[in-house]
Order: C-alpha cells, then structure tokens, then sequence
C-alpha cells in the first residue's frame, strides 16, 4: 500500500470497528469542531483587541464603577 507500520496502526486505531457512514460523520464533526475553534480564536482576538484599545483610552470600567466585585 505504500505506508508505514505506524501510520496503518495509527488509522487502524482511529478509524477501526467504524463503518462508512460512521467515518464520513466523524470527519464532519471534526470539521465543524476546527471551525468553531477558529471562530473562537477569532472572537477571543477581537476581545482582546477591544480591552487594551479600553485601558488606553483610560475609559475602561473598573470593579468599583462598575459594582463588579469578581463574585
């Protein structure tokens, strides 16, 4: 076939005992999963962008103005 031991194991374990519709589902799931984390790199980016343009602008809230105590 052309690969390695390691590499037919590798699959094997992944992907053995798994039917074809079971395979095409698993590798729909682990699409959706790496753009959702995509999507949250993104927004956690943004917030992160967001906050420190705040803190420069020196109008950022504070816990005491804000009657946020971290509870």
């Amino acid at each position: 076939m052309g690969m390695s031991s390691a590499t037919f194991y590798k699959w094997r374990s992944k992907y053995g005992g798994m039917d074809t519709s079971m395979i095409a589902r698993f590798k729909e799931l682990e699409e959706e999963s790496r753009r959702l984390k995509k999507m949250y790199a993104e927004e956690r980016l943004k917030s992160e962008l967001r906050k420190e343009a705040l803190e420069k602008s020196g109008s950022a809230p504070t816990a005491a103005r804000t009657g946020n105590t971290g509870c």
